[in-house]
């Protein structure tokens, strides 16, 4: 069996008198040797000769041969000398010396008549590590440079983000980041030529990312916060001029990041970077909100369009298909995020929280988002009809369409309805473990929650309660709540809806007679059991009297010995109730402050149910009467 070579068989090759030799062994190198291993590279260094190198550049350049050449090999010796040279700059002693300094003009020169990414990404390294290591290096760079300085900055700040850990950066040089965030943003504004591109996507790149938090934070503790004037005026820029999708696409995510770290009123604002005079026709203030919306309405068509090509029509075999599919529903995470954010700034401009938008901007956003609502609506019932119900995609549309509900509980209200149940039971991938983990019922949950502004609001009346209990969509609801505050809580991280599915619920109930659900299944005495807990540790009235005002509501339907009679349900629950309905009677008779008269109506609940079904619940009404005595009430 023939033996691959070792490192001393490339050593003998390039120590050889001949060139053919010298080739052969810094290809095998190049095959085997790793790029931390400095004790190899430095033998290696030493073997082949600064001479060599020399006149393998220069060969590749076209400027000089190497013994052997037929002039047939210019782009493979060139390829060759600028990936062993990089390789060999990893040392920082070979990276400083003149050898290194004086090849910077020549590496300046062929580079912009390459185009291969690699090839050119290894310039860049090269480039990095000659110019960091020393003065010299530094200086030769600005020299030959030139006009190209700013260029050599930008690529050079992209390949370190790409080689290095991002969450390592971010975490250790946030502070520095920032600073490169004010600086690149201003050239971001300023420029107008293919280096604008290059700045939007450094600054994509640093604000983007997972990692990205410490430097938000930096950002926001500027005191000149100027950069996001920048960036602004330099997306407006991008958005408003016929670029490529892609570059719009990336303007979209700066978009993004940017209100993350300013928030929602990032969209509007000056729209001047001069210190002079200013323009005779000066963009509005409102023009980067418009731009955004129109822009982000375009790209959830096409989106949404394409993955559902993807999805129901084009070939699933395909490993490229998957690929596409997660890119496309990364971008439509994106684009509906700024949805999102436009929908909440327009609300707190329509709550009174004072405008810079014109009438006319207005109107335009507003029949955005209803277009994309549509849009998006149409996405889902096209899911539907193909059987469809999991996917970070749908999950997401979910979502967009429970913030515009939100604010709009009646808007498209057919459409709505008929999609209501199935909206339901909509999962994200990987769902399903969150589900599992919780050993609880199988319904989906973020769904849900995303729903519970607009349910809160359409179940306050009956219509909205029927929608509900006939598609069997408060079952939904219920788990849900269930999830939220049981045994398993711990499990989910947002827990701002809790509330809301509480509201939610309580309209059920209170409505129960007129929409006839039937409050004995299963699911209701796992809800009991999760309030009991929900409430065992706190002191809060408003959890207390929320809890207590459904459970009473739910004792209306039931008695204390079906309840014992289920499987599910054991006497320390019953124990648990009692503590339960006795807190939130206590709560209510304490005499509230004026701040706490908005739960008098939760303690009613409480309080008439209590009269209604003690007897049918000895167990409970003996320790509420035997505790209040004791306590004197």
């Amino acid at each position: 069996m023939e033996q691959s070579p070792s490192l001393e068989d490339c050593l003998k090759l390039l120590q050889g008198e001949r060139d053919e030799q010298r080739l052969a062994g810094l290809l095998l190198v190049t095959k085997f040797c790793s790029r931390e291993d400095h004790a190899s590279i430095r033998r290696v260094y030493d073997a082949v000769g600064v001479r060599f190198l020399d006149r393998l550049l220069r060969t590749g350049m076209g400027k000089g041969t190497v013994r052997g050449d037929q002039g047939h090999n210019q782009d493979a010796y060139l390829q060759l000398s600028v990936t062993v040279l990089a390789a060999f700059c990893r040392i920082p002693e070979i990276a400083s010396s003149k050898d290194m300094v004086s090849k910077i003009p020549l590496v300046l020169e062929i580079m912009p008549k390459e185009s291969a990414s690699s090839f050119l990404e290894e310039c860049y390294e090269f480039l990095l590590l000659v110019s960091t290591s020393c003065e010299d290096g530094v200086a030769s760079l600005y020299e030959s440079g030139g006009c190209h300085t700013m260029e050599l900055a930008l690529r050079l700040a992209q390949l370190i983000l790409s080689k290095m850990s991002r969450e390592s950066i971010n975490n250790e040089y946030p502070l520095e980041l920032s600073k490169m965030v004010a600086a690149v943003a201003r050239e971001f504004a300023l420029l107008h030529n293919a280096l604008k591109f290059e700045a939007l996507h450094l600054l994509s790149a640093i604000l983007s990312s997972e990692h990205s938090s410490p430097v938000h934070e930096a950002l926001r503790l500027m005191s000149d916060n100027m950069w996001s004037t920048y960036i602004r005026v330099g997306i407006v820029a991008i958005l408003q001029n016929r670029v490529a999708p892609a570059e719009k696409l990336q303007a979209l995510i700066l978009a993004e990041s940017s209100i993350s770290i300013i928030g929602e009123q990032w969209l509007i604002g000056p729209m001047t970077i001069s210190h002079g005079q200013e323009p005779q026709d000066p963009i509005p203030a409102d023009r980067c909100l418009l731009l955004v919306s129109e822009s982000a309405r375009v790209e959830i068509a096409v989106l949404l369009n394409e993955l559902a090509y993807l999805k129901y029509e084009a070939s699933k075999d395909t490993s490229c298909t998957a690929e596409n599919i997660l890119s496309k529903q990364q971008n439509l995470a994106i684009a509906f995020s700024l949805v999102e954010k436009i929908i909440k700034l327009i609300s707190n401009i329509s709550g009174g929280e004072g405008s810079s938008i014109s009438e006319s901007t207005f109107i335009k956003v507003i029949s955005g988002i209803d277009e994309t609502i549509g849009v998006v609506l149409e996405y889902i019932q096209d899911a539907k009809d193909h059987g469809q119900n999991k996917g970070d995609d749908l999950l997401a549309s979910v979502r967009i369409i429970g913030s515009y509900l939100a604010e709009t509980p009646t808007a498209c209200e057919e459409k709505v309805k008929g999609l209501l149940s199935y909206m339901l039971t909509i999962e994200g991938e990987g769902e399903s473990r969150l589900t599992v983990a919780l050993c609880v019922h199988c319904s989906p949950f973020y769904a849900i929650c995303f729903l519970f502004p607009m349910l809160c609001q359409i179940t306050m009346k009956v219509e909205g309660c029927k929608i509900l209990a006939s598609s069997g969509g408060y079952r939904a609801v219920v788990e849900c709540l269930i999830k939220l505050i049981g045994p398993h809580d711990h499990l989910v991280e947002d827990k701002g809806g809790i509330f809301l599915a509480c509201d939610t619920v309580m309209n059920l109930l209170l409505k129960r007679e007129q929409i006839r659900i039937r409050l004995d299944e299963p699911i209701f005495v796992h809800l009991l059991k999760a309030l009991a807990h929900w409430t065992e540790v706190t002191s809060d009235p408003t959890v207390l009297l929320m809890a207590g005002s459904i459970c009473s509501l739910i004792f209306d339907a039931t008695s204390e010995a079906a309840l014992l009679s289920h499987p599910n349900f054991e006497l320390g629950a019953l124990n648990s109730l009692n503590q339960l309905i006795l807190r939130s009677l206590a709560v209510g008779g304490q005499g509230m402050s004026d701040d706490a008269k908005a739960l008098e109506d939760l303690y009613q609940i409480v309080a008439a149910g209590y009269s209604r079904w003690a007897d049918r619940f000895p167990h409970i009404k003996n320790f509420v009467e035997r505790e209040l005595i004791v306590f004197g009430k």
